[in-house]
């Protein structure tokens, strides 16, 4: 079973035994840890950055620093009094209502590689560059955790990325010790592009006649063998086939992913982007039953021409981009998908149930450094990777909204109030998603290893009772 899609050819050869192996392979990997759920379809949208955003230059804004720390963007006032953030986020500006800034979470890992792994796992890596994990990540737990609540086939995670981004270590997603069948399934390519289609989702006719025959195959010899089967072993293969034609055939599944089924306008208020189509598509997932949905924004528009002087994903030092020209170009369609995503999940009744985090690995330096462009060949401003503050977005899950959490310093530099880690983001995640964080999972050893070895959920985060 390909973690890149829900089956390959070898496997549809079989109609459909690639499928049943892996819901095998998740069974016998080890007992399900117990999710005491708060609630049955509690579901996360978790919008990855990579590169990480300069905070300085979107939500945690210094207008009275030196210029050499505000740079060339001026904050604008939102619909919530004492709320600013970057002039380029004018969507956002108005329904700031409907989410909260952190502006003071921090960890140690400086290095994409380190940073994603801190990041993804909650776990401080035994390496500080690299991408594999040493540890699972969120979603391979998240995805082992709530196996069991399948909802008419649909994957427990999936992760839209970029062509060629699909590996699973490009961002730390990998297992570890819970094993290939705990990965993502992985939708590829850029939803805003004519030809965009989900990979091996659907059955050609002639693979939908031979599948049509094995089940019936199968369905004789079930009878004939659960006859004879006093075990239960048989009621549990049944489970597993089940389970698989239904992944295969389940209609629900493929209209899930299918964007041309919604309206025009919509799709047109996301906006024709990367971003924009992967938002929306995360918000059709949610309400398909998928518990956590990672989709990676990185370049809004790969399948055009990228503008000189500009940087694939969010990665905006001084040699990768002139940060200020790409962020006119990054921003606005930024700021687009992301409200528009908010917008629908109050408008649509989803604000309870679905949680949206939309963060990167890091923050970016304070001071702006000046060094010539590997693009433009001249001297251009920029910022290096920026650990020890970063500042991020949740908006859902029942909780307060319209707050800013946390503050750094007049420069930025690091919080002074309300410290928080990844670790207390992955726990407010987990209590949404009513997952134990403090209990444990087996290892390659068959030692008991802690979902979360630390963090506690954010308070201000927390549903409001009643």
């Amino acid at each position: 079973m390909s973690r890149r899609s829900f089956l390959e050819a070898g496997a549809l050869s079989a109609a459909g035994l690639g499928l049943t192996d892996l819901l095998k392979l998740r069974a016998i990997g080890g007992q399900t840890s117990p999710a005491a759920r708060a609630s049955q379809d509690a579901a996360v949208i978790f919008v990855w950055l990579p590169g990480g955003p300069a905070h300085l230059d979107t939500y945690d804004m210094k207008p009275d620093a030196p210029a050499e720390i505000r740079g060339d963007f001026r904050p604008i006032r939102t619909n919530v009094p004492g709320i600013e953030i970057c002039e380029l986020f004018q969507r956002q500006a108005k329904i700031a209502d409907k989410f909260n800034i952190i502006r003071s979470v921090s960890h140690e890992f400086a290095d994409h590689g380190g940073a994603h792994k801190r990041f993804m796992t909650g776990r401080i890596p035994a390496t500080p560059t690299e991408f594999v994990n040493d540890a699972p990540s969120v979603a391979s737990i998240i995805t082992k955790s709530l196996e069991s609540r399948n909802s008419a086939g649909m994957a427990s995670c999936v992760a839209g990325v970029d062509n060629g981004r699909s590996q699973i270590d490009v961002f730390s997603l990998g297992p570890a010790y819970l094993g290939s069948a705990y990965t993502p399934f992985m939708v590829v390519g850029d939803p805003s592009a004519k030809d965009f289609k989900v990979q091996n989702l659907g059955l050609t006719p002639d693979m939908a006649t031979r599948l049509d025959d094995r089940v019936h195959l199968l369905q004789g010899m079930d009878r004939l063998r659960r006859d004879l089967d006093g075990s239960g072993l048989m009621g549990a293969m049944d489970h597993f086939s089940q389970r698989a034609v239904t992944m295969l055939t389940s209609p629900g599944v493929r209209d899930a992913f299918d964007l041309s089924l919604e309206p025009a306008a919509v799709r047109e208020r996301y906006g024709w982007s990367a971003y924009g189509q992967r938002g929306l598509m995360a918000r059709r997932l949610v309400e398909a039953g998928c518990p956590f949905v990672t989709m990676v924004w990185e370049n809004p528009f790969p399948s055009k021409p990228m503008p000189a002087g500009c940087c694939y994903n969010w990665d905006s030092h001084a040699v990768n981009c002139h940060i200020f020209e790409d962020s006119k170009w990054r921003f606005p369609p930024y700021d687009r998908a992301v409200s528009a995503l908010i917008e629908d999940l109050y408008s649509r009744g989803l604000d309870k149930r679905v949680l949206l985090v939309v963060t990167g690995e890091f923050g970016r330096t304070p001071r702006l450094e000046r060094n010539k462009g590997t693009q433009t060949g001249v001297l251009q401003p920029g910022r290096d990777h920026w650990p020890q503050a970063m500042s991020f977005i949740v908006a859902g899950g029942g909780m307060r909204t319209g707050q800013i959490i946390g503050a750094t310093n007049s420069r930025g530099e690091h919080p002074d109030h309300r410290p928080l880690t990844p670790n207390d983001l992955w726990a407010t995640v987990y209590r949404h998603l009513g997952i134990d964080y403090t209990d444990s999972l087996l290892d390659f050893t068959g030692r008991p290893m802690p979902i979360l070895p630390f963090g506690q959920p954010i308070d201000e985060l927390l549903p409001v009772s009643g």
